[in-house]
């Protein structure tokens, strides 16, 4: 019995086996739109991360929210764009793909302020829809594309790798020049505008023969127009947007020279350009006193501090002790700006401002340099927890002379298990360390619950004088009370050690129900 050799493929088959076919879509059209769907995607996630940090703060866990949504986007776009383009001409829909992509991406400064002010659940729901829409449509883009251009099986792979590697290439260049170039030059609300306007004309390019395609183009673009016109008005914007924030300052109406330095909707500093010495926030009060109980009245100093903000302190150790001379360690050069246009930052003050990350600041010093270092940098509503392990608190102790001392400001609630993290660490770097804070919280007062909020911590090679620091922290009105000894060590617990190799403060701290002022 003889059986007939199996049919060859047809010559109409789009992937005949013989020389590659015209499909209408050239190697330089397949590279581009692979190349610039790949890259926008990128960008669209590292901008959200942005766009949320003021209502959910840039911690791991929105980070890791937001970088899973996008693998998600990724992953379900390429699997359903490979499913459509072998059912539905690929032609008919990258146009939609790249205009609905556009919209979206145009529309999510308005979309995710606009949330932000409703609630947390719909602010999740719309950031979830506004990274999985964009995301998901433009992943499907590589497969459509790979569908037009696979003419022939001789090239099946050449195709293949030719377009994955394009649209990884792609990606690097996204995440490049949102991190480098874009981010540091433009408001974020003017980068995803930008980007949604792009998307919407790419849209218009791809799909020009169809002419009720050129109608949903025009459509698109004036609701792209029109969106960009209500995010100016949008709840939420920003003085200035700064390398890591969105920053505003806002005046204390009941003193002419107040101001209020807002970081990503967080008060991070207080100022008074005409009396360095008026101090509002609790803490600042409690540093304070700690300061100039250790210190001689008048003393100058020499200081460093570990972020800046609105250089509260430092203006406040020029004024109170002449001849002071304070290094920061500052990372975003944009919060600098700020301090010099809009909080009066002269430069005659006695503070020295170093754009550059606190590790890497606190290396810099000479051993036994200075007397004074103060802790107050914080990412979104946490230290950033390679400042807060037995390494950089080592790179503390060796900056310190003999009688240095440093404070640092710390914020947690809940079961304060960060703070108790941190004091223990302290604890195994310096030989005398003490906690100041609400009675409640540092279990000065069994009878009442943690509330949580601002603590300070004390680190010295020299004994701390409790009653004294006590004492000053009633005559500025602090209502805190320090903890010292067994006191300390029984509220310390059993809290682990924070090191370089594991330091989980985002998952130790328990952020605030609520966006109070530090």
């Amino acid at each position: 019995m003889t059986t007939s050799p199996p049919s060859p493929v047809a010559d109409d088959s789009p992937l005949a086996d013989g020389p590659p076919r015209d499909h209408g879509l050239g190697p330089r059209s397949a590279a581009v739109l692979v190349f610039g769907s790949s890259a926008a995607v990128l960008v669209v996630e590292i901008v959200a991360l942005r766009l949320l940090a003021p209502y959910l703060g840039l911690t791991l866990e929105t980070s890791t929210m937001v970088i899973g949504i996008a693998l998600t986007a990724i992953a379900l776009g390429s699997w359903l764009g490979g499913r459509i383009a072998d059912q539905v001409d690929p032609h008919r829909l990258i146009g939609p793909a790249l205009g609905v992509s556009g919209v979206v991406v145009a529309l999510t400064p308005l979309l995710l302020r606009t949330a932000a002010q409703w609630s947390p659940a719909l602010l999740l729901l719309v950031a979830s829809a506004t990274l999985l829409v964009p995301g998901a449509l433009l992943s499907a883009v590589t497969p459509f594309v790979t569908k037009l251009r696979l003419t022939s099986l001789a090239e099946t792979g050449t195709v293949v790798g030719r377009l994955s590697g394009v649209g990884t290439f792609g990606a690097i260049v996204g995440t490049v020049l949102t991190g480098f170039v874009l981010v540091s030059r433009l408001p974020v609300s003017s980068i995803l505008i930008g980007l949604g306007t792009l998307l919407v004309l790419g849209a218009a390019l791809a799909g020009w023969r169809a002419r009720r395609w050129r109608r949903a183009s025009a459509v698109a673009l004036a609701t792209v127009v029109a969106g960009s016109l209500a995010t100016a008005f949008a709840p939420g914007g920003c003085d200035a947007e700064t390398r890591y924030h969105c920053a505003q300052v806002v005046a204390d109406p009941e003193r002419d020279g107040g101001r209020t330095l807002v970081l990503d909707g967080l008060s991070h500093s207080y100022v008074d350009v005409e009396d360095p010495e008026h101090l509002k926030f609790a803490y600042v009060r409690a540093i304070a006193s700690v300061v100039d109980t250790a210190f001689p009245a008048g003393e100058p100093l020499t200081a460093h501090h570990i972020g800046g903000g609105g250089l509260t302190f430092p203006r406040y150790l020029a004024a109170s002790r002449p001849g002071t001379r304070s290094l920061v360690s500052e990372i975003d050069g944009g919060v600098v700006r700020i301090d010099r246009d809009r909080l009066g930052l002269g430069a005659s003050t006695g503070v020295d401002v170093r754009v550059e990350d606190g590790r890497l600041g606190l290396r810099r010093l000479e051993a036994g340099s200075h007397d004074l270092v103060v802790g107050d940098a914080f990412g979104g509503v946490s230290v950033p927890w390679h400042l807060t392990t037995s390494q950089a608190l080592g790179d503390v102790r060796r900056a310190l002379d003999e009688d240095g001392l440093y404070v640092a400001n710390l914020i947690d609630h809940g079961e304060l298990a960060f703070a108790r993290a941190e004091v223990a660490t302290l604890a195994e770097t310096f030989e005398h360390v003490a906690l100041l804070g609400k009675p409640a919280d540092i279990g000065l007062d069994p009878t009442a619950s943690t509330i949580g909020g601002n603590l300070v911590v004390v680190a010295s090679g020299r004994p701390v004088d409790a009653p004294a620091i006590q004492e000053a922290l009633d005559a500025r009105d602090v209502g805190w009370k320090i903890a010292t000894g067994d006191d300390l060590v029984s509220w310390t617990g059993d809290a682990r050690v924070l090191t370089d190799d594991h330091a989980p403060v985002d998952q130790l701290l328990q952020p605030s129900r609520t966006r109070t002022a530090r």
